[in-house]
């Protein structure tokens, strides 16, 4: 019953499991005690009934006092571990299912966050979690544990009459037959529910992260009228898919139910026929009365059942989703970085097999990626954005890659810290492949500061200390201070304590870069990733950036990304990128000699555009 299935069905850890077993048997205990109290009224009864016919003397009031007292000592009792079960330890569970779904989160490769949307994401998390919460401790429990009950009561039951057992019972199995019967059209309607609740949220986030934009076309009208279709077809499949199950679900009662009556006529005719006596049949009709109240809860929530079953499949899909994974040590000879041979492709059937796909994915669609290569790489030609590339970045010199849009600089950069790992061939970092280094532990020896700067709600001094946990507010000063952020910071309203807004929305784009510069100053890694960090400021802050930048790469591994020719004049080694293939690579002078070279054509388009030649 509450095995692997029962396990990935509603998506519960070990402990969940647990939970639900510890629910069920307290749930069969209620029940069983309820049942008990039927019991009594039973005996009661019975004892009545002697003293008309007998003339008995009816017991003293103070055993029936007793034995109420005793019920009901036994029934708070029981009720309360049935609360603590199925809903104070699920309460507690919760917490821990998030901070583990946050866990398994952050170690994703960022190949899988590239095939989510944030909306869809945020309502996993959020959303349905939730759902699954709401069935974890109000539906499971009581479920399971009225099956068993049930059972129990109905094999006492029998040994009564099997007549009656039958007149009473044959609604509870003819009416979950309808239920399990409906649940491919209901399931269907949850999907379809689902897949528009997250068109809607995914709508509503759309439309306030582009607000500016949607305001400065004049695109108000468009976007809210989409956004009112998407929010009306959301609330037309939730009417649809709530119709639909709750006709099945009352169904199934009314079927339930019909045994009250089949039980009345049934004991009625076995009464007159003198096969039982009336206390037969009265003790049918007290348990009727409760024998159908542990699947009321159940029948109420089934729906929610249904709908949790497709939540718990899109938190098993981030679950199933390999991890990035590797060594807990990084002891590297140096610093160079290394690319032998190296394609990517962000295919998502085949060049992400060994970023995340889940194991059901990776078995049908990469089992042989890694044994035929070639194979491989000469079916996926024309969607690899890296082709057998193959250079070097030297410690303490600045590599700068360049070429033309869509080439495949900003791919080599993010491979070269693993933020995606690569289809075919190899980067090694001081001999050490990074394939084979956890990429938390690999990424503390590196720094990376792109064109677009992320930076959070908070002070100037906390963004800033987001380069080095820890750091003091002398040392996050400092690497401010080298980054020239303190020209502006001091003239802040609070200084360093000033709050920045969303993304730094108080900020210039100019002062944004620099804290993006001072972090990594702060962190002070060996290797030093740099993504068009100048190319959307103007001259003037692009010349403080630069200064500021010149202290950070002193004595680093340095891998560059621009199109400005002023950028990567200075650099040590240029590698020119050509449609996901090294066209060309060696210093500046060298390249700019080749009369045909790519680099040597980029550099006099911009020379031309800004009126000097090149020799």
């Amino acid at each position: 019953m509450f095995g692997k299935d029962f396990q990935r069905k509603y998506a519960l850890t070990d402990q969940g499991v647990k939970n639900a077993k510890t629910a069920t048997f307290w749930t069969v205990i209620v029940n069983l005690v309820v049942m008990g109290g039927m019991g009594i009224l039973y005996m009661m009864m019975s004892k009545y009934m002697e003293t008309l016919t007998n003339q008995a003397k009816l017991p003293g009031a103070a055993v029936f006092l007793l034995l109420v007292l005793a019920f009901v000592a036994i029934s708070l009792f029981t009720h309360l571990q049935q609360y603590i079960s199925t809903y104070g330890l699920v309460y507690r569970e919760v917490k821990d299912v998030r901070i583990s779904l946050a866990e398994r989160m952050r170690k994703l490769p960022l190949s899988f966050f590239g095939k989510k949307d944030l909306a869809d994401l945020t309502e996993t998390i959020m959303g349905d979690v939730n759902r699954l919460e709401h069935v974890w401790s109000h539906c499971l429990g009581y479920l399971y544990g009225s099956y068993i009950s049930t059972a129990i009561v109905a094999i006492m039951l029998f040994s009564f009459d099997w007549r009656l057992s039958i007149a009473c019972l044959w609604g509870v199995p003819v009416a979950f037959i309808l239920l399990f019967g409906s649940r491919t059209i209901n399931k269907r309607k949850s999907e379809i529910t689902k897949e528009a609740g997250i068109r809607v949220a995914d709508g509503i986030q759309e439309t306030l992260e582009n607000i500016r934009e949607i305001r400065a076309t004049n695109q108000e009208k468009k976007f809210i009228k989409e956004l009112d279709e998407k929010i009306d077809y959301h609330e037309k499949t939730m009417l649809s898919g709530e119709l639909s199950c709750g006709i099945f679900v009352n169904a199934a009662s009314v079927i339930m139910r019909l045994g009250v009556a089949t039980t009345i006529l049934t004991g009625t005719s076995l009464i007159l026929s003198g096969k039982v006596d009336f206390m037969v049949l009265f003790m049918f009709l007290l348990v009727i009365t409760r024998i159908y109240a542990p699947f009321d809860q159940a029948l109420a929530l089934i729906a929610e059942m249904l709908m949790s079953q497709i939540s718990a499949s899109r938190l098993m899909e981030i679950h199933d989703t390999k991890t990035a994974e590797g060594a807990d040590v990084f002891k590297p000879k140096g610093h160079d970085i290394v690319f032998e041979n190296v394609s990517f492709a962000y295919d998502e059937d085949c060049g992400e097999q060994r970023v995340g796909l889940s194991t059901d994915s990776a078995s049908k669609t990469g089992a042989s990626m890694n044994s035929d290569v070639s194979g491989k790489n000469a079916g996926l030609d024309d969607d690899r954005v890296l082709k057998g590339v193959s250079f070097t970045a030297k410690e303490g010199e600045v590599t700068a890659l360049v070429g033309p849009s869509g080439s495949g600089k900003s791919t080599c950069a993010r491979l070269a810290a693993r933020l995606w790992d690569i289809t075919d061939g190899t980067i090694k970092v001081g001999g050490v492949d990074i394939n084979s280094v956890d990429p938390e532990v690999l990424l503390s020896d590196y720094s990376m500061v792109f064109q677009d700067v992320v930076l959070f709600d908070d002070t100037v001094m906390e963004n800033i200390r987001l380069g080095k946990h820890g750091a003091t507010d002398e040392e996050v000063k400092a690497a401010a201070k080298a980054a020239n952020c303190d020209e502006f910071a001091e003239k802040l309203p609070d200084g360093y304590n000033t709050l920045i807004g969303e993304n730094g929305a108080k900020l210039s784009g100019g002062e944004r870069q620099r804290i993006s510069i001072a972090r990594a100053l702060l962190k002070n890694a060996p290797i030093v990733l740099l993504d068009e960090a100048t190319a959307s400021l103007d001259v003037e802050n692009e010349t403080k950036v630069q200064g500021a930048l010149s202290r950070l790469l002193l004595g680093k591994t340095v891998l560059v990304i621009a199109h400005r020719m002023r950028t990567v004049e200075a650099a040590d080694k240029i590698v020119v990128l050509c449609d996901g293939k090294v066209a060309e690579q060696g210093s500046p002078a060298q390249l700019l000699e080749k009369k045909d070279g790519i680099f040597r054509r980029m550099a006099e388009l911009q020379s031309e555009s800004a009126g000097w030649s090149i020799a």
